[in-house]
């Protein structure tokens, strides 16, 4: 299984096998900690041999760089059933993670590491970093 695409994004949606991803990052800015980000999506493209088939176990995790997960909900699992006709020598599918206030307790660099049957595939870095709050803005306390 080869991940053509895989990234953090504001927006992502599938027509009809093709995927369009809109606003893709690797950091977050915030003038205070712990950092909420209320809404973005994990895209991903796969491609799939028949030597994929079979059932497989997907799993995505956020984690710090201490290697723990960022909240109880991580990781996310999924059992993915895999089978290609004989006739079909590749085929792509889009998956698309909407994950809904993702928080962030410090600054630094997190992961997210995606997962085939226990095997890391994929890891996509996500830096958090603090600045100064833009002159004439308070920060929220």
């Amino acid at each position: 299984m080869d991940i053509q695409i895989a990234t953090l994004c504001d927006h992502a949606a599938d027509y009809n096998g093709k995927m369009v991803i809109t606003g893709t990052f690797d950091t977050l800015a915030a003038p205070q900690m712990p950092v909420v980000q209320p809404h973005c999506c994990l895209a991903m493209r796969l491609c799939i041999t028949p030597e994929d088939s079979g059932q497989r176990k997907f799993s995505v995790n956020i984690i710090d760089e201490d290697g723990t997960s960022i909240n109880e909900q991580m990781p996310i699992e999924a059992d993915m059933p895999i089978e290609l006709p004989d006739s079909v020598p590749f085929m792509t599918r889009n998956l698309i993670l909407n994950l809904q206030g993702l928080k962030f307790e410090d600054e630094g660099i997190y992961s997210i590491d995606i997962t085939v049957d226990e095997e890391l595939v994929q890891r996509i870095p996500l830096r958090i970093v603090k600045v100064d709050a833009p002159q004439g803005q308070p920060v929220n306390e």
